[in-house]
């Protein structure tokens, strides 16, 4: 598995970044779901620099143009709740892709023990397709591992496949560069080096999905 990690070039993508760890700032509920559906823009060009091209002419007022245009199958999947606006900033630019979702949680055991459950898992065909699977956060790999396995179960082997995430872990990373295969990329704008013992992230922003929607029952 490649790893790029954007936020380690200086871009408008950091302010965005700053104000989403700000615990002033993203007070502001509306301003939170803003900049991660701005990181999905941000990420979505920075992916279709990726993709595959072919010349398309193009007839204007006075005559034709030809223009480079991907030709590259997407597939937008998103775990839900927290990866909706982000999913809407890739889905801005990528207006053509089809979707997919899936509803993952962490249940807890005994002490800061805890397992992923799939409550929902919906996947059009991605045989031949590029994958683009969005999180707010990636702090174990845990989920998005989860998500990943269950959307090939239900859609096939994709030919590519991109994870989209604000912010990861160290161990995240580790964890899925040990179990990806190598045609995954993942896309973060910032790693961070701690977990707590309940595998949050440090200093991460807090919880994304009560940030961007208000809290849980």
């Amino acid at each position: 598995m490649k790893v790029i990690n954007l936020g380690e070039n200086d871009s408008v993508l950091n302010s965005f970044m700053a104000e989403m760890r700000d615990i002033a700032i993203q007070k502001d509920s509306l301003r939170f779901r803003t900049n991660l559906e701005r990181l999905g823009e941000i990420f979505a060009y920075e992916i279709s620099r990726r993709l595959d091209y072919i010349g398309k002419d193009v007839t204007t007022p006075l005559g034709i143009a030809t223009v480079r245009t991907p030709v590259t199958r997407l597939v937008l999947a998103t775990i839900l709740r927290a990866g909706l606006p982000l999913h809407r900033g890739l889905q801005n630019y990528f207006d053509h892709a089809e979707t997919g979702f899936v509803a993952t949680y962490r249940k807890y055991g005994k002490g800061d023990y805890f397992e992923i459950k799939v409550d929902y898992c919906i996947c059009p065909d991605l045989i031949g397709k590029t994958l683009v699977l969005a999180d707010s956060m990636i702090a174990t790999g845990s989920s998005i591992k989860v998500a990943y396995d269950e959307l090939l179960k239900e859609g096939g082997e994709p030919e590519q496949v991109h994870l989209v995430t604000p912010i990861a872990s160290a161990y995240a990373v580790d964890h899925l560069q040990m179990t990806m295969p190598d045609n995954v990329t993942l896309w973060t704008a910032a790693i961070d080096e701690e977990l707590t013992s309940r595998s949050l992230i440090i200093p991460g922003l807090g919880d994304a999905g009560d940030l961007a929607f208000g809290g849980k029952l």
